[in-house]
Order: structure tokens, then C-alpha cells, then sequence
């Protein structure tokens, strides 16, 4: 540990961790990032910030190409927001081009980092940021640090070779920062029996997403969409793909026939599967669908418009879905697997129940028969506050 000159004596006082993070260095972080569109772009320019507030200096090597066409399921990678204000991000890395990992891994090498911080959610990423992060340690002329931010190692939907493309990351890494307790005992199994675990991987529950603007009233929001004014409506929002579940919520609805649903994100699926139990199940005057990618400037009007945030998630690790509900101070119902329960406390921010429609429908009917808005929404106000970015910052730079 760093020693500091105490105040009050000439005595050499060992350093707090806070204020071992607040020494600058220099940190390049690999992750998408603007123009790509997308959360973990969308997060990782937050964490960019949040390490620059922290005194850091930071550059963001992203990708010039994420996915081939012909991996990605939506319309575009790329986004019409404007670019994020005070971020350098260098647009190099091509994710299926191996000379470009040689050349992006040199050049990272080249900025002389006392630490790399390299985002992991899929294991398609695995050849191209394992051997970029190889590259450039064996180009640096200095030690540093190689830290992996892990959303997911292994994927919701599995494909061939997830395994070892994932273990040819995590070899390249020093260590590890995991958003959901599930993802870290993943990662151990991929670690050697002689790495110190507890040193390894260190747990940081994801941050509230803040970056959204403020919350409008209800009225406005619902003016906006469309929507009836005193109509009890919950929000499904994100991209809709079959873990996220939401066969599950439009399953629900029939057993909760005064609830309407706002449905807000693109299809990566057969759309035709969830418009089949729409129409069989006679919903189509309570689903409310927005099925092209939300704006981030439209965010705000989503979340504002709905009462209850359901996630009816089959499998999940965390989501940043949850953290934007906090920022809008929404309550929520989630399902009880992955990270989720460590979340949503259960009758206090929301509801844990299990990935089925009658217990999905229960929940809702239990929030608006039960007149449970009030309560929740101060049960949300305090537990907002476990999820803060400066938390995230101190377990990547400890």
C-alpha cells in the first residue's frame, strides 16, 4: 500500500483505498462506444466519465466493426445520438480481422497505460480481445494492469466454441470485475487452481443508469404514446429476444384483464411468435407496441408513462434495464433467476417471482389491487442508493 505524509507528524500514513484511485493514471478502456449504439456502449461512456471524475485520464478503443451483418439481428449498429461530450474514443478495433488485432494492440500499447480496463459479454469478442490485450502487453514498455469488466462469459444463447473463445480472454486477464454474483462463479471456472479467487474477481452490482435525463409526468408521457391517462400500465423495455421472456408478460395478461402493457424496443426475434398470443388471447387493445430502437432522448418518456417495470427475463446475469427503472424510481417486477434477485429486494423495491405467467400475473395484480405505487417508490429511492458508480470505479482501480 502507498503511504502518505500524515497531517499532524512527519509519520508515513498508509493510503485509503479512495485516495489510491483518485491518483491519476492513465487507463485505456476497450469497449464499444459511440457511434455504436447499444447498453454496454451506452454504460461503458458512463464508467468513462465516472473514471475521468475519479481523476483519471482515459481513452476508449472501440470497434470500427462490432458484428458481421450477418450476426446482427436489428436493423443498425450504429446510433444518431450525438457523440458523448469530454470522451477521446478512437474507432480501430474490426472484431474478425486478425492483422487489425495486431495493429489495435500495438497501438494501445503505445499509449503506455498503467492500466487496461476491457468489457466482456459475449464469447464471439474472445479471439479478438484476447489476442489485442497479448499484443499489447508484450509491445508495452511498462507493467500494467489488465482488468476485464464482465457482463456475461457465457452467453444466454449458447453457439460452438463459446468455451474456449471465453478461456482465451480470461487467460489474457489480470483480474476481473463482475456486475452479478452468477458471472463470477462462472468465471472461476475458467481460473487455475492457483489464482487467489478472492484477490481475482471482485463483485460490483451494475450502477444506476442516470444518463436518461429527468423523469416527466406521467401525464405528458402518456399523452405522448398515445395512452389513456389513469390506465394501470407496465413497461416491457429493451431488445426483445427469447430469454428476455416476453411470451411470459403477454402469457400474464390474461389473467390480469385491466392491465395494459407497453411493449418499447426492437425485435431481434420472429415478431410473428408474440403477435400469435396477442391475437389469441385477445390483447391487442392493451399491448402497446414500439418496436423500433428507443432514442436515448425517448427513454425518459417510456419509463415515465408506466406505473411497473416488469423483466420477465428466462435466464438473465444483470440488466441495465433494472438500473434505469432505479433512475426513474419505478418499481419492478423481475424473475428469480441470475443476478436479478440481488437487484430488486423483494416487497421493497418490487417483486422476485419465478419465470412463469400466473406468478408474473400475481405480482402485477398484488402492485395496483393492493395500491402499492407509494410504498415501492420509497423502497426504490433507498435502494438506489447501493448502486452508485463510484463503487464500480474503486473495484475496477482497486
Amino acid at each position: 500500500m502507498s503511504n502518505v505524509q500524515c497531517p499532524t507528524s512527519n509519520v508515513q500514513c498508509p493510503m485509503s483505498k479512495v485516495q489510491q484511485s483518485n491518483i491519476q493514471k492513465k487507463i485505456v478502456l476497450v469497449s464499444p462506444a459511440h457511434p455504436l449504439r447499444g447498453g454496454i456502449a451506452a454504460s461503458s461512456e458512463r464508467l468513462a466519465q465516472a473514471l475521468q471524475d475519479a481523476g483519471q485520464e482515459v481513452t476508449i478503443y472501440s470497434f470500427s466493426l462490432q458484428y458481421p451483418a450477418f450476426l446482427f439481428p436489428g436493423k443498425t449498429q450504429m446510433t444518431d445520438d450525438p457523440a458523448p461530450a469530454n470522451l477521446l474514443i478512437k474507432t480501430r478495433l474490426n472484431s474478425v480481422n486478425p492483422f487489425n488485432w495486431l495493429i489495435v494492440g500495438r497501438a494501445i500499447a503505445g499509449e503506455n497505460p498503467a492500466q487496461i480496463i476491457v468489457r466482456f459479454w459475449l464469447p464471439f469478442m474472445g479471439p479478438c480481445l484476447g489476442t489485442v490485450l497479448r499484443v499489447a502487453r508484450f509491445f508495452g514498455r511498462n507493467k500494467f494492469r489488465i482488468t476485464a469488466l464482465v457482463d456475461n462469459i457465457v452467453p444466454h444463447e449458447k453457439r460452438f466454441g463459446d468455451r474456449p473463445f471465453a478461456s482465451w480472454f480470461v487467460s489474457a486477464c489480470d483480474d476481473f470485475v463482475v456486475m452479478s454474483k452468477s458471472v463470477g462463479e462462472e468465471i472461476r471456472s475458467f481460473l487455475p487452481p492457483s489464482k487467489n479467487i478472492a484477490d481475482a474477481v471482485r463483485f460490483a452490482p451494475h450502477p444506476v443508469y442516470d444518463t436518461y435525463g429527468e423523469p416527466m409526468a406521467e401525464k405528458e408521457a402518456r399523452h405522448l404514446l398515445n395512452l389513456q391517462e389513469n390506465t394501470p400500465t407496465v413497461l416491457f423495455f429493451g431488445f426483445i429476444r427469447k430469454y428476455k421472456g416476453l411470451d411470459l408478460l403477454l402469457e400474464s395478461l390474461k389473467h390480469t384483464p385491466n392491465i395494459h402493457a407497453i411493449i418499447a424496443g426492437e425485435c431481434y426475434e420472429d415478431w410473428d411468435f408474440y403477435q400469435k398470443i396477442i391475437q389469441e388471447n385477445g390483447l391487442s387493445e392493451r399491448v402497446h407496441l414500439f418496436t423500433d430502437f428507443i432514442p436515448a432522448e425517448q427513454v425518459r418518456v417510456f419509463f415515465s408513462a408506466a406505473d411497473l417495470v416488469v423483466q420477465p427475463y428466462k435466464s438473465a446475469t444483470q440488466s441495465g434495464i433494472s438500473q434505469i427503472a432505479y433512475h426513474f424510481e419505478k418499481p419492478m417486477v423481475v424473475t428469480n433467476v441470475g443476478g436479478l434477485p440481488e437487484i430488486v429486494t423483494h416487497g421493497v423495491s418490487g417483486y422476485v417471482v419465478d419465470p412463469e405467467p400466473l406468478a408474473i400475473a400475481e405480482a402485477v395484480g398484488d402492485f395496483f389491487e393492493n395500491d402499492r405505487k407509494s410504498a415501492m417508490q420509497k423502497g426504490v429511492r433507498e435502494e438506489k442508493k447501493r448502486f452508485s458508480w463510484e463503487n464500480l470505479v474503486e473495484k475496477l482501480l482497486r
